[in-house]
């Protein structure tokens, strides 16, 4: 029977790649990826030698059938991290179960899963948002004002302190704010406070990849 394995990769430090992630790479036919260049350092890291072949958001749905059909044993990888997860990975899913191909989750690195994990707040429910939109931020602002869960969501070096000044208005001092940069790299580091003071901290290093983390009402 056919068969594609979604293999989570690291989100930074390669050490936290498993051994079950290994061995599935180097045991298939052909490693689908979002992006050649990053699984192919990834490969090298581990010294795997094995076909890499583009698959990302914008491949077209007859592309990704014919590859279905090309391999019998398959991986797919994104960047970093776990596929389908504010990642591609679904559409390749979706199509690979409709054509009977068994799909098998070989888990591991989760940014929204790390950073909460050590958040200190309830996550026996959270609501993840994904990568904060460019525009109509308020929609989404209102519903974490709103939520009476966790909520966790994705920002840009870029875009961090404009996007907490934003929701400022929304959620107010109460509402404890923890920030997660860098996480698993070198320069890891947790913010933690209501988002004035997370602002303020953020301010001296706002560079890097962010998972923020807000508090139920």
């Amino acid at each position: 029977m056919k068969t594609l394995y979604i293999i989570a990769t690291p989100i930074g430090n390669l050490s936290d790649m498993t051994l079950r992630a290994l061995e599935t790479l180097k045991s298939v036919e052909a490693i689908l990826c979002e992006d050649t260049r990053e699984t192919g350092k990834l490969l090298g890291h581990f010294e795997i030698k094995n076909k890499l072949v583009s698959l990302h958001q914008h491949t077209p749905d007859e592309k990704i059938k014919s590859l279905l059909e090309q391999f019998e044993n398959m991986a797919y990888c994104s960047d970093v991290g776990t596929p389908g997860i504010s990642d591609p990975g679904n559409k390749l899913v979706e199509l690979a179960v409709a054509a009977g191909v068994n799909v098998v989750p070989i888990p591991g690195a989760c940014a929204a899963i790390t950073a909460l994990s050590v958040s200190g707040l309830p996550t026996d429910k959270f609501l993840f948002l994904g990568y904060m939109p460019h525009k109509s931020k308020n929609k989404i602002f209102k519903q974490i004002a709103d939520s009476e869960i966790t909520c966790c969501f994705y920002e840009s070096t870029h875009r961090i302190l404009k996007t907490l000044e934003q929701m400022k208005a929304f959620v107010g001092l109460e509402r404890k704010i923890i920030v997660g940069r860098e996480l698993t790299k070198k320069f890891e580091t947790i913010y933690r406070g209501n988002i004035d003071e997370v602002l303020e901290q953020l301010k001296a290093m706002s560079k890097g990849e962010f998972v923020v983390i807000i508090s139920g009402k």
